[in-house]
């Protein structure tokens, strides 16, 4: 055998076990510096306000400061896309909600593949959304409000924290369900979606519990139905939308982490652990109860299971919706 060729063979078998090695040893000492997260929606919000709470138990646990990122733009696609080009090294990751899967299937062009272009480390949990109204918007009810909706054709419109989020999907089925005209108002996020709709601009929305609570508390918006398949302790009075015209209709909004593609497994796993003591702890249980959020401990490997399900799931409701959107 040509012996420049066996040089060159084991000059590429020894460059390998060096870049092993070395990989192996940066996952060993994971982590060494501050970690970026990024939340792809405007602060304050229901996902930025459970990321937050997830990072600073994760960085006491990991010994790091985790900086939060916000990047709001294009429903979440920009920060995404963020991390999508990251380095796959566990020092940026993504904090996003179910939007992450589900806005690859309504926009019009190619954007990302939400299971192959990022690796899924763990559920944080999940939580329900609150049909709410205006003050002055005068209805009680689901009922008598598309009642309003229907006698009166335009006058009454949606906000949503971003296209082919789940607060955007949801109003998207209630319209279709109940046959009604409601134009969708999109925003960056929750906060100005909501701060939107108690100033009367916009008539109602449909948002993730965490982020609208403190104004349905506050006596500044009206909560109608939620969108659980069974009422809400903290709103015993509020019916589900399944109670109210929608039979068997639910949707919940899950919260996650992600990294870029092909995370070393190490990196995923120890991270993954992390979350799972996280979410153990008191402190952020009793925070995550205040807000109707109900922590979900998962392996990666369950976290990639419940993507493809729910990919294959709202992916029938959005064909059969017809939901498209474009920038």
């Amino acid at each position: 055998m040509n012996k420049h060729f066996i040089h060159a063979a084991l000059k590429l078998v020894f460059a390998g076990t060096a870049l092993f090695a070395c990989s192996f040893a940066s996952s060993q000492d994971y982590p060494h510096k501050p970690i970026r997260m990024v939340i792809p929606y405007t602060p304050g919000g229901s996902i930025d306000t459970v990321g937050r709470m997830v990072a600073d138990q994760l960085q006491r646990q990991l010994g790091q400061p985790i900086v939060i990122e916000n990047t709001p733009g294009a429903s979440g696609l920009l920060g995404s896309m963020n991390v999508k080009k990251a380095k796959a090294d566990g020092y940026t990751l993504l904090f996003n909600a179910s939007s992450q899967a589900y806005l690859p299937l309504v926009i019009a062009k190619k954007t990302y593949d939400a299971e192959r272009d990022f690796t899924a480390i763990g559920q944080i949990g999940f939580v329900p959304l609150i049909v709410a109204v205006n003050n002055d918007v005068p209805a009680k009810t689901m009922g008598e409000f598309v009642q309003l909706a229907k006698a009166n054709p335009g006058k009454y419109t949606w906000a949503t924290s971003g296209l082919g989020t789940t607060s955007h999907l949801s109003e998207e089925m209630v319209n279709r369900a109940l046959g009604l005209q409601m134009e969708i108002v999109a925003y960056k996020g929750a906060v100005p979606q909501l701060t939107d709709v108690i100033g009367g601009h916009v008539s109602a929305a449909i948002s993730p519990m965490p982020g609208v609570t403190p104004f349905v508390q506050a006596g500044r918006l009206r909560p109608l139905a939620v969108t659980s398949s069974a009422r809400i302790s903290s709103l015993p009075n509020v019916p589900t939308l399944a109670e109210s015209g929608m039979p068997g209709f639910e949707l919940l909004s899950w919260y996650g982490i992600w990294g870029p593609a092909d995370l070393p497994a190490a990196i995923t796993d120890r991270l993954n652990a992390e979350i799972g003591k996280a979410l153990q702890v008191p402190s952020l249980k009793a925070k995550f109860a205040d807000l109707s959020f109900v922590p979900t401990q998962s392996t990666p490997a369950q976290f990639k299971q419940l993507i493809a399900e729910d990919l294959a799931k709202i992916g029938k409701a959005v064909k059969e919706a017809g939901i498209r959107i474009d920038f």
